[in-house]
């Protein structure tokens, strides 16, 4: 399980004179649970990746607490790193490698032996069909080739969470339905608490079973997606967030 409590960040811009605050995160809170896939909904520079990232213990909050099975990321950093699986938007594979030595390079550095990562990779290429892509080099794989070797790197250490920001950018649709599979079997068959944020509401209707959806900086509504929808007292879930992120006003706009 993942709980945000009271999440805020701000950051400096320019010098000088010219400095200011900007707020990226203000007040996120949620709980994401074992077995379930959450999503986190909101408009561009609404704050889900920086959220994220404070998560992954990339950055550090200026105020709340985040703990991941149970372990707070501000005191134990690497602790939670070793139980987080992270997808972040820079994929960063090595062209020169295959997907294979990709995925089993990663494994090494969270301490796996060889025999290990090799099975863990081959595991994984099962489960994200990916098999024919193995040994093939990722320079000029496709964009959903690319994001399957990632995935695979990601989850190599067999990590219990996974944190995944905007996983389907760029992908076509037979490349999203794929993922959506690979997580569906991720949360069915090993249980695993995920964590992605994404802007697109069809894709977080579909696979969501728990929706944050922060605006602002803020959580602004959280629940299931039938949930959200009676709390709105809409029949459709673009309607729905629209209410719940810019306030009723804003839904009787240009559809």
């Amino acid at each position: 399980m993942i709980t945000v409590e009271g999440l805020a960040k701000q950051f400096s811009q320019g010098s000088g004179r010219q400095r200011r605050v900007v707020p990226a995160v203000q007040a996120v809170d949620f709980t994401a649970r074992d077995a379930c896939i959450t999503g986190l909904l909101g408009p561009n520079g609404a704050g889900k990746t920086t959220t994220l990232r404070m998560i992954a213990g990339l950055l550090r909050p200026d105020a709340g607490r985040i703990t991941v099975g149970g372990i707070d990321v501000a005191l134990k950093p690497q602790a939670v790193q070793a139980r987080l699986g992270v997808l972040s938007d820079a994929r960063g594979l090595s062209p020169r490698l295959t997907a294979r030595e990709n995925i089993v390079y990663y494994g090494r550095l969270h301490g796996l032996d060889r025999d290990r990562a090799e099975a863990r990779a081959e595991a994984l290429a099962g489960v994200l069909e990916m098999a024919p892509l193995l040994d093939r080099r990722t320079e000029g794989f496709s964009q959903g080739e690319r994001m399957k070797t990632a995935l695979a790197r990601a989850l190599v250490h067999d990590p219990s969470h996974i944190v995944l920001d905007e996983p389907t950018n760029g992908l076509d649709v037979l490349a999203t339905r794929s993922l959506r599979a690979a997580l569906r079997r991720l949360r069915d068959e090993a249980g695993k608490c995920i964590v992605f944020s994404s802007h697109i509401m069809q894709e977080v209707e579909r696979l969501c079973d728990h929706v944050v959806v922060v605006a602002g900086g803020r959580t602004v509504a959280d629940g299931s997606v039938p949930a959200l929808l009676a709390q709105t007292g809409q029949d459709d879930f673009e309607a729905c967030f629209v209410q719940l992120a810019f306030g009723p006003t804003a839904v009787g706009g240009a559809a």
